[in-house]
């Protein structure tokens, strides 16, 4: 692009037309996957091709010049934790920390900058980066032993605690483990050691932190990651766990009329309690379903967490890691069959993070199970994550018209190294299997699993064309060159596929007529350029239905 584009005037009439002219747009559509021109009336997409036929047939529109910067459809995150990551932006930042000394000293600058804060928090941090892969409290005591600190892992499914946090959330000698979770405790004394994995996090650090966060809070969590995520060119999220006061939130939003990130929602089942209760959840699901069933925010289904992160070693695996561990699953299929079963026959859309080769096996065995009982089909049912898997499930993925939700960004080499030890060879190099999972026919929905990692859709799909590091660039391509795929086709599965995979492909993730004027205005256009131009491309402009809400002009 030798000069930028021109400004949309986001005071302008939202009803007028406008045509966009003079650029390459890449429409995502297979039918005409490329034009120069497309003209918007209101919020949807009027019409596209290239520039004297858009003027013709949208005589009225304010033309406005791209000048020709590259157009795509609005980014749709596959797998996104929205109030998560909102919160996360006020962390202190780990993943590049690579040794405990980096840690300790950039928790110890967090907390001389947050002095008033009451809780020391941060995120991010690798079992790799902790002398033996075993986080204590003592190590967080040495730099900030006089305010409780709590730091969550990279895959946010372990927490680590100083002294003081530990007793902050009232763990002590006789705090039990829940179903599915641990309390990390010394081999000799039995006091807990600062580390939390799986449920134990959730129960007895996370849910009583989430508790003292006001509606103001959460609105100020909101409110922050809507603005990064459309910097970033994301015009839509699919979250991964909302509960009951996170979907308020997103629902006087919407009806306040400043959320302008499409949200489909996925209400968490939590594996504590009994099946009844499980299905209790199911059934307010399904009344928040019926609630929110059109427009910026809306609820689709449920999210269950079936087993751990392979990372941790906690994914449900069919032969030990490398340290001889062998995980139980969080939800055996014995608990997780009448919950899937039930959210099928209720109408929802059931979403499974599933890591390990046996969780994603029983998985798909809970979906076939949900068929078989309600003769029901075409629910757009899907697998999260699935990062190790038996390559032989393929064909069931297919068979039962499953989602395969997966996030180039966990497979990026600079975190890989962990990954890979755990598992072992061959195992370690047969990750993350995307190529092999299109060539089947499977659905591919690319997202990120915000905040386990960036959010930025560009530096994912260069993960995903390149199959090399987005955090470390210098570093060599990683295990799975051969399933790097087409910059073009990585961009559908982080668009119109990920905008399938939630029933949403009759209204966006395409810029073709009729379609929502959601879309972004690169810079550079990054086809006509080397890969790396990915890391560094800026989204001038992200428009949400027709709107301009990032960017020179908006408001």
């Amino acid at each position: 692009m030798t000069h930028p584009p021109e400004p949309i005037d986001s005071s302008a009439d939202p009803a007028a037309a406008r045509a966009y002219l003079g650029g390459r747009i890449f429409t995502a559509d297979p039918a005409q996957p490329w034009a120069t021109a497309m003209a918007v009336r209101g919020e949807r997409v009027a019409v596209v091709g290239d520039d004297a036929a858009v003027l013709a047939a949208v005589p009225d529109a304010v033309p406005h010049d791209l000048a020709g910067a590259l157009v795509v459809p609005g980014f749709v995150d596959g797998h996104f934790h929205t109030f998560m990551a909102g919160e996360a932006l006020g962390r202190v930042d780990l993943e590049l920390a690579g040794d405990l000394d980096a840690i300790q000293s950039a928790v110890a600058a967090h907390a001389s900058a947050r002095g008033d804060d009451e809780w020391v928090l941060g995120r991010g941090w690798l079992f790799d980066a902790v002398p033996d892969r075993a986080p204590t409290a003592a190590m967080l005591d040495a730099v900030v032993a006089d305010r409780p600190v709590m730091l969550d892992s990279a895959d946010y499914h372990f927490t680590w605690l100083n002294t003081l946090g530990l007793q902050r959330v009232g763990i002590d000698a006789q705090s039990p483990d829940p179903s599915g979770g641990q309390i990390v405790r010394d081999p000799v004394t039995g006091a807990a050691t600062g580390l939390l994995s799986e449920t134990a996090a959730g129960q007895y650090a996370w849910a009583p932190l989430a508790a003292t966060r006001s509606d103001a809070d959460r609105r100020g969590h909101l409110r922050a990651m809507q603005e990064a995520a459309h910097a970033a060119g994301l015009t839509g999220v699919i979250d991964m766990g909302l509960d009951d006061l996170e979907t308020e939130v997103l629902a006087a939003a919407a009806d306040a009329g400043w959320l302008t990130l499409r949200v489909v929602g996925h209400y968490l089942i939590d594996r504590q309690g009994t099946t009844a209760d499980h299905l209790a959840r199911v059934h307010r699901a399904s009344e928040l379903a019926a609630r929110h069933d059109r427009g910026v925010f809306r609820v689709a289904g449920i999210k269950i967490i079936v087993d751990g992160t392979i990372d941790g070693c906690t994914a449900h695996v069919s032969q030990p890691y490398t340290t001889g561990e062998l995980a139980d699953p969080i939800w055996g299929l014995a608990t997780l069959v009448p919950v899937v079963v039930a959210a099928d026959a209720a109408g929802l859309q059931v979403a499974l993070h599933a890591i390990g080769d046996v969780a994603v096996s029983n998985a798909l065995t809970a979906l076939a199970q949900a068929r078989q009982v309600n003769g029901t089909s075409g629910r757009r049912h899907r697998i999260e994550h699935i990062e190790y898997m038996d390559p032989a499930d393929i064909a069931r993925f297919v068979d039962l018209g499953v989602t395969a939700s997966m996030q180039p960004v966990h497979a990026d080499p600079a975190i890989a190294d962990n990954w890979i030890a755990m598992l072992g060879e061959p195992r370690g190099s047969h990750g993350f299997r995307w190529a092999d999972m299109v060539s089947a026919g499977v659905r591919l929905a690319f997202g990120t699993d915000a905040p386990t990692a960036p959010f930025a859709p560009l530096p994912n799909l260069y993960i995903a064309a390149t199959r090399r590091s987005a955090l470390d660039p210098s570093l060599p391509v990683g295990a799975g060159v051969d399933q790097v795929r087409p910059l073009d086709e990585s961009l559908v599965h982080a668009t119109a596929d990920a905008a399938w995979s939630c029933f949403d492909d009759a209204d966006r993730g395409r810029l073709q007529p009729g379609m929502l004027a959601d879309f972004v205005i690169v810079d550079p256009d990054v086809f006509e350029t080397p890969a790396d131009a990915l890391l560094t491309a800026r989204i001038r402009q992200t428009i949400v239905g027709g709107r301009l809400v990032h960017g020179s002009g908006a408001s």
